[in-house]
């Protein structure tokens, strides 16, 4: 009998310190997004192509820049055709051309590419859609946050 109770006390204990015994709302299982930023990718026919942490910054002026990073993982070259925000197509300055594993990042340190609408017709905290255009991947389209332009985002210019 003294054998049987430890054996179910020591699986008892295994249960429920594994976690096991959380359910399923345990922290770990409920996964949240860490930035502001949407992801997407394009996946089709063969193209890989990922967008990385979009989101749109307001600035003082009522002009919307983009932020985020665009990714070729196939050896196929892609190139960016454009971007509309909010319905509007933005002026699209610096790289456009997505050789394999060479990003188009907008804004940021290692920025390479700049993308800006006049007039976002859009605030802080709205969402907004942003088309992004390439040449073999066709498009793709994401709701973006709109952020204003403070912390992380103070620098950002049109």
């Amino acid at each position: 009998m003294r054998r049987t109770l430890t054996a179910l006390i020591i699986a008892l204990l295994a249960i429920s310190l594994s976690g096991c015994g959380a359910g399923t709302n345990a922290a770990t299982r409920n996964t949240n997004q860490v930035t502001d930023g949407v992801e997407a990718a394009i996946t089709a026919d063969g193209i890989k192509i990922k967008l990385v942490n979009i989101l749109v910054v307001a600035t003082t002026e009522g002009a919307g820049v983009l932020v985020g990073t665009i990714v070729n993982s196939m050896p196929d070259e892609d190139a960016l055709l454009g971007i509309a925000i909010n319905g509007q197509v933005a002026t699209v300055t610096g790289s456009n051309s997505l050789m394999q594993n060479k990003p188009i990042i907008f804004e940021g340190p290692s920025t390479n590419a700049k993308a800006v609408v006049a007039t976002l017709g859009a605030t802080a905290g709205q969402n907004v859609q942003v088309t992004m255009f390439f040449a073999r991947a066709g498009e793709v389209n994401v709701k973006a946050i709109i952020r204003d332009q403070r912390d992380t985002y103070a620098g950002i210019t049109a």
